[in-house]
């Protein structure tokens, strides 16, 4: 164990430090499940010992939240945390830095009614759209770790011995944000480097729209015009880099939102609202979703893409090399967090402000103008394999390859 608590206080030291980055004065809201009390207790350390002016954390807990969902009366997911949101983006306006920590279980809401489950992402989504602006333009610092609980262990690794499964999983989520390397700090900077180098040559190619050929998948992504290329870290509106989701492994940008034409299908499940999505794939005409169609949980989708027209249309395109960390190390996390990062992948619903020239001082009206999808809702899904290729085709029709075979093409 002395060992783990050595860990633990560095990853508390990664998440504060090159994760939210917090700065002496800045108040920190930390959201986390209360079975990683312990770990928040560091995360509360480190951040005052930086010189943290507060400290706040918003407690959850699955087995009070799937109750709620089982027998709270129907109007309950309908009424819009109308305190919550005020509360959350009044410490947003004022500079605060948000810090998430997950330990979720895949089938926390296993069971449960879909529409309930779609009717609080719904209402809390439009609750909270004002916050959502502010952290989706990059105004605030915000980021995402993961520690784990004995259900995610459990689904994640169900041949290894059951007392061994949760430090399986520590393992795989040190290894994933870098923690085993000898100077993690350095590690994540040089990586970031990495992902900067390949966002630089995007971006320098300007390409018009993306072609992706795979297994079930012929898809064609327009760009919109002063699209720009994305990574891992970002500067909030002080100028404070902060990295968003830990891990990380993407190079992203914004579709143009009715440039979306063909199908794609998933090579991955997709966890979202405590169930579980598989064997699904999606069809596109000029943007909008046409049809669905899931192995599993079908009407979840359904419902997801239901949430508002936003919903019908995607917000992200990112891409991930399958020679990557995650990726190899054959592990199936059925956690967004890392499965998006060993694959290439695309979001449902609002797209970064960031992620076109001048977006971050733009307002809602200003980015759908310039082609950019708005949603309450913004769920990425897996699409990549070492059977995907992804063309980049210029404005005067050069068709040049940017994935061949899964993997980067320069």
């Amino acid at each position: 164990m002395p060992q783990l608590q050595a860990q633990l206080s560095k990853y508390a030291d990664l998440a504060v430090q090159i994760g939210v980055n917090v700065q002496p004065g800045q108040t920190l809201i930390v959201s986390a499940p209360i079975s990683a009390a312990e770990f928040v207790r560091l995360i509360t350390a480190k951040a005052y010992a930086i010189g943290a002016s507060q400290v706040k954390v918003n407690w959850s807990d699955e087995f009070i939240t799937r109750q709620q969902f089982e027998h709270a009366a129907p109007e309950v997911f309908t009424k819009p945390p109308t305190w919550f949101a005020g509360e959350i983006t009044e410490f947003a306006e004022n500079g605060a830095a948000f810090l998430h920590v997950i330990a979720e279980d895949p089938d926390a809401l296993k069971g449960i009614d879909p529409e309930r489950i779609a009717n609080y992402q719904k209402t809390r989504g439009e609750a909270l759209t004002k916050f959502r602006e502010l952290e989706m333009s990059d105004k605030v610092s915000w980021s995402i770790v993961a520690i784990p609980s004995q259900a995610w262990a459990d689904k994640v690794f169900p041949d290894v011995p059951a007392d061994e499964r949760i430090d399986k999983l520590w393992e795989a989520i040190f290894h994933t944000v870098r923690l085993d390397r000898e100077d993690p700090v350095a590690a994540w900077q040089e990586h970031l480097d990495t992902l900067e180098q390949k966002a630089n040559v995007l971006n320098a190619k300007k390409y018009k729209s993306l072609h992706y050929i795979a297994p079930g998948t012929d898809l064609s992504i327009e760009l919109p015009e002063g699209h720009l290329w994305a990574q891992g870290d970002s500067i909030n509106a002080k100028g404070h880099s902060f990295v968003a989701n830990m891990p990380t492994e993407e190079v992203f940008t914004a579709p143009l939102k009715t440039g979306v034409n063909g199908t794609v299908r998933a090579t991955k499940p997709l966890s979202y609202g405590g169930n579980i999505i598989d064997g699904f794939s999606i069809t596109f005409e000029q943007g909008r979703i046409v049809s669905v169609a899931a192995e599993q949980g079908q009407e979840a989708l359904e419902y997801l893409i239901g949430l508002d027209e936003g919903a019908k249309y995607l917000g992200e395109v990112a891409l991930v090399p399958h020679k990557s960390p995650i990726s190899e190390s054959n592990i199936l996390y059925f956690n967004t967090l890392f499965d998006e990062n060993a694959s290439n992948h695309l979001a449902i619903g609002t797209a970064y402000a960031f992620c076109l020239e001048g977006g971050k001082e733009m307002n809602k009206e200003e980015l759908i103008a310039h082609g950019l999808n708005t949603s309450v809702t913004h769920v990425d899904f897996m699409i990549g394999s070492a059977e995907m290729d992804i063309y980049g085709i210029t404005a005067d029709g050069t068709r040049e390859p940017v994935f061949l075979k899964g993997n980067w093409a320069f």
